[in-house]
């Protein structure tokens, strides 16, 4: 049997993430781009988990496709866990990471703590209309980097420094995927479908 799952996302990097994470699973995955009709919700949760619930029933019940949403971001232990379930919007929804990252940076200059402990942090929900089937958080542990570095990677991973690999994740290619927090979220998922379906 094929599942036909609905990976709740615009990102494109999250869903090649996504998808490499779930190859060879029996599902057909479908993305967003298939529902240009329906809008994006709000996300007003003051938590990951918050978000990603809302998320995950709002798009199963607006296509009634069988869902998998996921809300993630980073927390900065110097910044009161900032920017945290704002990270896609901080400093403003459209402005680029780089200068996200000035910001960032900026702030824990202010601070004295440039070298901040920070986290990565992934809720991932799977619903079948209304009703939540699966949810699992996962983080992996880390600090910022003294400056940017990799091209690898998207989002804040060039800033985050992984000790165990000596590396940021940016820097870290396909291992990356071994310890961050989507693909910890992803492999949990990944055993659920497959004990269950």
């Amino acid at each position: 049997m094929t599942l036909r799952l609905l990976v709740a996302t615009t990102n494109a990097h999250k869903v090649n993430e996504i998808r490499g994470l779930l190859a060879g699973v029996p599902a057909e995955l479908t993305t967003l781009a298939q529902w240009p009709d329906v809008d994006a919700p709000e996300e007003t949760g003051s938590t990951f988990e918050e978000n990603a619930r809302a998320k995950a029933r709002y798009y199963a019940a607006a296509t009634g496709e069988l869902t998998v949403a996921e809300d993630s971001g980073l927390e900065i232990d110097a910044l009161g866990g900032r920017p945290g379930v704002e990270s896609a919007r901080f400093g403003g929804a459209d402005t680029p990471y780089p200068e996200k990252f000035a910001l960032i940076y900026r702030a824990l200059a202010d601070r004295g703590a440039v070298d901040s402990a920070a986290r990565f942090v992934c809720a991932l929900v799977l619903a079948d209309r209304d009703r939540i089937l699966f949810e699992t958080r996962a983080t992996v542990e880390g600090r910022i980097a003294p400056a940017p570095k990799g091209t690898g990677g998207f989002g804040y991973d060039p800033i985050f420094f992984y000790p165990p690999y000596g590396q940021t994740l940016a820097e870290a290619g396909e291992r990356k995927a071994d310890v961050s927090h989507r693909g910890q979220a992803v492999r949990a998922l990944r055993a659920f479908l497959e004990s269950r379906f």
